[in-house]
């Protein structure tokens, strides 16, 4: 586990960062999932008051699978192409349920972890395996350390302590359930705190008893 970080610091400040202004993205859209919506409205109630925070839209709740590249490099033929390699991936993965309860503190976000990790391997898989035909390569090549999917409930846009967000919020939400269905391709126009995102298409984990492939 991380350790609990001592100051928080903007997100945007950040020069060395990975930008995702103008991304192409692999995501978890679960912002229309009752039990997503209900975790985040509890860390809005426990978060009431304190300032310095950047709540993510409640329709965008998400988990980032893979950063594709910047819309000025993905194309629309790209973007087709790969959403049609990543759903044959998935055609034989059956849905997952994985749970988000233990909150985890990054300098620059506030986050849910997502478990077991492990349930979403073969998503990550297909964005990777898509994104590599087709362009490729992807935004994991040569990088070590293990995916680690969280759903960001807020990031932080300016330097603080982080003992007052931590005492407010815990270590930990009441645990809830949630059924992953599909991955999105997710075109963000402009700066990423702006969240003008539009959803290329989708990839459906279609597996399961009774499913049926041509």
């Amino acid at each position: 586990m991380s350790p609990l970080p001592e100051r928080l610091t903007g997100r945007w400040d950040n020069p060395f960062r990975q930008s995702y202004d103008d991304a192409v993205c692999w995501h978890l859209l679960l912002g229309g999932d009752p039990a997503v919506q209900a975790a985040a409205t509890v860390a809005r109630q426990r978060l009431a008051g304190l300032t310095g925070l950047h709540m993510t839209p409640p329709e965008w709740l998400h988990v980032t699978v893979l950063r594709v590249g910047t819309a000025d490099q993905v194309t629309q033929d790209d973007r087709s192409r790969i959403i049609a390699k990543a759903q044959d991936c998935l055609a034989r993965t059956a849905p997952v349920t994985v749970t988000l309860e233990r909150v985890f503190y990054h300098p620059e976000a506030i986050a849910l972890s997502v478990s077991p990790r492990s349930a979403l391997s073969p998503i990550l898989s297909a964005a990777r395996t898509a994104t590599r035909e087709i362009l490729g390569t992807d935004d994991r090549d040569g990088e070590l350390d293990e995916w680690a999917p969280h759903l960001t409930l807020c990031y932080s846009t300016t330097e603080q302590p982080a003992a007052p967000v931590i005492t407010q919020l815990g270590k930990t939400l009441p645990a809830y359930e949630v059924t992953v269905k599909e991955m999105s391709l997710v075109v963000q126009d402009g700066p990423e705190d702006l969240w003008n995102w539009k959803v290329a298409g989708s990839a459906r984990l279609l597996g399961g008893p009774g499913a049926r492939h041509g």
